[in-house]
């Protein structure tokens, strides 16, 4: 069977025009050269050369051999080079989920761009999803990169969380609510109010961490008579139906007409990131640029 040796010294030599032009750039001694060449001629059962008293000749067989090694050769190298990429995690594509509170805006959508720019062979395939559906694909290999806000309540063997980045909780009520034109609130001032996301005991998240901090302020927060944990709370809150705590960036998807109120207390949330621990390099190459 022909070797890739031999069609790289083939291949040598045509290039040259000489048997030892060739020998000279490959580094090894012209007998060699001709040997490897000879055992060519002989599986292919042609001859690929004239040999002349000067230079050796391509035969016609010779000539048709050239171009499909020279192809052959080429597409080695791609193959090789694809691999490579791939291998490194600098090519490939990547699966990844977003929950409803982590729009991709701002700074996270910047890092994605920087990303992106920076890995040309890398593709992703982007869609929304809840945070405890996430952690459950990414177990189970269906998804590569979550993107979730803290806390998880449910641990999953094989999958690691990393915190990105926090940013500030804000009130956001309806442009007619009383406390729309507020320079601030206190969470205490909130336990009349009625919340439209409301916490689910096995769940965790950014309605977790707001019922967390009113129960910090005294009180367990009252349910609107609709309640929602997606971007559809936007919604609810501009129809009046109640209020909620929600990140900063939420304001870059809200309607102008949801005000948002910052509050007294030092309240954040954090947005995290979450995959494989056995995640190969690619996964790794776009952890580290997302803590960038």
């Amino acid at each position: 069977m022909t070797s890739i040796r031999q069609l790289r010294y083939f291949v040598e030599i045509a290039e040259c025009g000489s048997f030892s032009a060739a020998a000279e750039r490959l580094f090894i001694a012209q007998s060699a050269l001709s040997r490897q060449v000879k055992e060519l001629e002989q599986q292919l059962e042609t001859q690929l050369f004239e040999r002349t008293a000067r230079l050796p000749r391509l035969t016609a067989a010779g000539m048709a051999f050239l171009e499909r090694a020279r192809q052959l050769l080429a597409d080695l190298d791609k193959a090789e080079r694809l691999t490579r990429e791939i291998g490194q995690g600098l090519r490939g594509s990547l699966r990844l989920n977003h929950s409803s509170t982590v729009p991709l805006t701002g700074g996270l959508l910047t890092r994605l761009g920087g990303y992106l720019q920076g890995n040309p062979g890398v593709s992703l395939e982007i869609a929304q999803q809840s945070s405890e559906a996430q952690l459950e694909d990414i177990a189970e290999g269906r998804l590569e990169i979550g993107l979730l806000r803290l806390p998880v309540l449910r641990q999953h063997e094989g999958i690691e969380v990393h915190a990105l980045f926090s940013e500030p909780l804000l009130l956001a009520v309806a442009a007619q609510h009383p406390l729309a034109a507020a320079h601030s609130v206190h969470l205490e001032q909130l336990r009349d109010e009625r919340f439209i996301s409301i916490p689910h005991r096995q769940r965790g998240g950014l309605s977790y961490l707001s019922a967390s901090l009113c129960m910090q302020a005294g009180f367990f927060p009252q349910a609107a008579q609709v309640v929602s944990r997606k971007t559809t709370q936007l919604q609810l809150i501009q129809a009046g139906f109640g209020v909620a705590l929600l990140p900063a960036c939420m304001r870059d998807i809200a309607p102008p007409s949801v005000p948002f109120v910052p509050l007294e207390e030092d309240c954040s949330s954090t947005v995290a990131l979450a995959c494989r621990r056995d995640a190969g390099a690619l996964v790794r190459q776009f952890v580290e640029a997302m803590h960038g």
